[in-house]
């Protein structure tokens, strides 16, 4: 491919080097235009053609951190562990990334034994992320040695300290204690060399709050059985949300389940449980619903959790809780391919779309599934 022996040429050296602006603008832009048909492939799922493309780009660029990035992505939906997380630690060279690198003066922890020592691992991303690699805090502490304090989000902070695994439990924004090593969350993978045979690692390894499960147990109380959770759309500035979220009005062939709907819905799609499809009996506590604390509570009430790949799901999967999931044909790499189930954790099942764009096909499957009322 042209794009590819361009890049190729830029790395040969010399040639390279005293490539005019002009050459230098071509090579750029068949970079991108190479990283851009990779892109398309895998939305495809062409995962193997994808993979192969992104291999040529980044020997012949070795420096380009989107291209590595991507092919970290492809790798691990491959289920490619060793490939996929040394290439995944290339996501704070670009530049939308960059802000979740923090500046550290102290080194990375590499998975050595650091007995005697302090070890700070902190979160970097979507409380999602921080809900499925919270299973890898033990590991890291057994692993290393170390006295490990872990600074999370406000919003994750009761439930991360319940989970364990760590020495000490600060909040995000306030001054951490002394530390000889710092590891990211997400790269817990790589220092401690994950493979998807050592999956789930640990199970049901987050619980809930026993008073805020009582509360919502009596709140509920007069609703008949099942108890069906709702969550239709994520983060709205999640780059694939337009892919992975719903309307409630899609939701419509779930009505035809008997059971009582309780909507999870937060944010600006929560507005729409006003207006749920007809025939769908659902209640929306979402004015109760004060942190993730109240929805770890919900979740282990519900017979099960319905819901697109969003924190929730993660949560539900955590609490080692029923949860289906409703996947775009493209999905995120967590999810890797061709599978109903999810070695992260064992109590998920997934809905996947047949190709791109179909939820009707999704949606009536997870209806025909309501219906036979076998939610484990």
């Amino acid at each position: 491919m042209r794009q590819i022996e361009l890049a190729r040429a830029a790395a040969m050296g010399a040639e390279g080097a005293r490539a005019g602006p002009p050459a230098q603008a071509e090579l750029a832009q068949a970079l991108a235009q190479a990283r851009r048909q990779a892109q398309a492939l895998r939305k495809q799922g062409k995962l193997d053609e994808a993979r192969a493309l992104l291999e040529n780009l980044v020997q012949a660029t070795p420096a380009d951190a989107g291209a590595r990035f991507d092919l970290a992505e492809v790798a691990l939906q491959q289920g490619d562990f060793d490939t996929g997380w040394r290439e995944y630690r290339f996501r704070y060279q670009m530049p939308h990334t960059t802000m979740l690198g923090r500046p550290m003066h102290k080194p990375r922890w590499e998975g050595q034994a650091i007995p005697g020592k302090t070890l700070l691992i902190h979160d970097e991303q979507g409380y999602g992320d921080t809900f499925q690699f919270l299973r890898l805090l033990a590991w890291a502490r057994e692993r290393s040695g170390a006295r490990v304090v872990l600074e999370v989000n406000t919003e994750c902070h009761a439930l991360a300290e319940r989970g364990g695994g760590h020495d000490q439990i600060i909040r995000a924004g306030t001054l951490p204690p002394a530390f000889d090593f710092h590891c990211e969350l997400m790269s817990l993978p790589l220092a401690l060399g994950l493979r998807l045979n050592d999956l789930p690692v640990r199970t049901a390894y987050l619980r809930a709050d026993p008073l805020r499960v009582a509360h919502w147990r009596e709140r509920l109380a007069a609703l008949p059985r099942p108890w069906v959770g709702l969550v239709w759309a994520g983060r709205p500035s999640h780059p694939n949300d337009a892919e992975r979220s719903l309307n409630l009005a899609d939701l419509a062939p779930l009505a035809q389940a008997q059971a009582s709907f309780i909507s999870l819905q937060k944010g600006p799609a929560a507005a729409q449980a006003a207006m749920p499809p007809p025939g769908m009996a659902l209640v929306s506590p979402s004015d109760g619903i004060q942190d993730f604390d109240d929805t770890a509570a919900l979740i282990t009430l519900l017979d099960v959790l319905v819901s697109v790949d969003s924190a929730p799901a993660h949560l539900a999967g955590a609490l080692g809780c029923p949860v289906w999931v409703m996947l775009p044909f493209a999905p995120d790499w967590r999810w890797l391919q061709h599978r109903a189930d999810t070695p992260w954790y064992p109590s998920m099942r997934l809905f996947r779309q047949p190709e791109p764009h179909a939820w009707g096909p999704v949606l009536d499957e997870v209806a025909a599934a309501l219906r036979g009322g076998h939610f484990t």
